[in-house]
């Protein structure tokens, strides 16, 4: 009968040979056409010529052996090995105990490799920082942990947060909702001379409260297990999610209830996982129909379609400049946006307006009621400021009016009478003043 070991879970486990099973010293051998699992021989085996169904005798082998410098030329690997284990054993700090279980160097040697090599090392230091980089790079790609909150805020009595937590209170761990179903119970005494119609009263009243007391456990449960205690350190956590994966993770949110923690983790991150593939899957469709059966093609024709998307871009705003045609100001600015592009750069802001904002294109009165009752420069004024005939001539009407009746309109007057935007009011407040329909006060 042959056993068969595994020794992966202790580095310090010693490995057998397969051909004595006795354990291992080095050096060894090990077959390099074998495997896996390694296939190990003692000396003693191999120069017998030791064979073991597909392994022969002819293979080729690697000598194993400790017995070469790694940090330090005076200290062997399996020296390092040793102090190691010896410290795991002894502990930190125990050097004479390390030194009498190496037997090979002094308290001062161990002492001294171990502060120099394993906690003053800059190199490993910088390689547990890459290491916790690379780890925290993997968890920000994973889903969203679920872990009870060990320690949750302490919002003030009664506030929004408060709210939020469900009136969770630290203090006592407990929540304030559904906090009165023992009021039910405090007038109830079961007594001999009950009736029965009234003892089932009882009865059924206690099983309310049972009941009530299950779902307020539920309910406890589930916020406790998955987190929701602290609720703003969840919702930041949920950011971390592309905007349409927040949706969907919005909509599944009610099946926590049914799934525990980390089962309800899963679940949202398979769908999250859908989503991708979905969008993977929908741009290979594209690449397809356009006749693409490679990635290095695929990536020409990404280029492609991203120049042609700036030139699209370029087409939009030379379009918008001829909207533009007669505010000199965005002209001017768009011209400038224009040199930057040509020029390697990239602008930040979009064509701004004397508002701050994008201006808009005047507004096409074809067809518009009430197009034929203004002249020219009405036109002009309703186009820029996007305001359609009809109600120009009511404000107009009203403004002369209330001008006649004062003897003359201030500008705040004017905005008391026209319910709409100040920028919009002055422009046609100004535009009358300036054509003489009305006069100021």
């Amino acid at each position: 009968v042959r056993f068969t070991f595994d020794f992966t879970g202790d580095p310090f486990d010693k490995p057998p040979c397969r051909g004595c099973s006795s354990y291992l010293t080095e050096p060894y051998v090990k077959c390099a056409e074998c495997g896996p699992p390694p296939f190990l021989l003692c000396l003693q085996c191999f120069t017998r010529g030791f064979e073991y169904k597909k392994h022969q005798s002819d293979h080729t082998y690697e000598i194993m052996t400790s017995d070469f410098p790694v940090l330090d030329p005076n200290w062997t690997a399996q020296e390092e090995m040793a102090l190691l284990e010896a410290v795991m054993d002894c502990g930190f700090g125990n050097w004479q105990d390390v030194a009498n279980q190496m037997c090979t160097k002094s308290k001062e040697e161990c002492e001294k490799h171990y502060m120099k090599h394993f906690i003053n090392n800059p190199l490993f230091a910088s390689t547990l920082l890459n290491l916790k980089q690379a780890e925290e790079a993997q968890h920000n790609e994973t889903a969203i942990p679920f872990h009870p909150a060990d320690d949750p805020p302490r919002p003030a009595f009664d506030s929004l947060l408060s709210r939020d937590m469900a009136g969770y209170m630290p203090a006592r761990a407990d929540f304030e909702f559904d906090n009165y179903a023992e009021w039910d119970l405090r007038d109830i005494d079961f007594v001999e001379d009950d009736s029965d119609i009234l003892h089932a009263l009882k009865v059924a009243v206690v099983d309310i409260y049972h009941s009530r007391l299950k779902e307020r456990q539920r309910r406890k449960k589930i916020i406790r297990d998955h987190g929701l205690i602290n609720l703003r350190k969840f919702q930041i956590l949920e950011r971390r999610y592309p905007k349409e994966v927040q949706d969907l993770y919005e909509t599944m949110r009610r099946f926590a209830r049914i799934l525990g923690p980390v089962e309800h983790d899963k679940f949202i991150e398979s769908h999250a996982l859908e989503f991708e593939l979905r969008r993977e899957i929908k741009r290979l469709q594209e690449y397809r129909a356009a006749g693409i059966t490679n990635f290095c093609s695929a990536r020409t024709y990404d280029h492609l379609k991203k120049t042609r998307d700036e030139e699209r871009l370029k087409r939009t705003m030379l379009s918008e400049v001829l909207q533009y045609i007669q505010d000199s100001s965005a002209c001017q600015q768009w011209l400038s946006r224009q040199a930057d592009i040509d020029s390697g750069l990239t602008p930040t802001v979009p064509v701004p307006s004397n508002s701050g904002r994008r201006s808009a294109p005047p507004l096409n009165l074809t067809g518009l009621p009430g197009t034929e009752k203004l002249n020219e420069k009405e036109k002009e004024l309703c186009q820029m400021v996007r305001l359609v005939p009809g109600a120009y001539l009511e404000y107009k009407a009203a403004l002369v009016n209330e001008c006649n009746k004062q003897g003359g309109l201030r500008l705040a007057q004017a905005r008391a009478l026209i319910k709409i935007d100040v920028n919009k009011t002055r422009k046609i407040y100004d535009f009358l003043i300036r054509e003489g329909y009305i006069t100021k006060a």
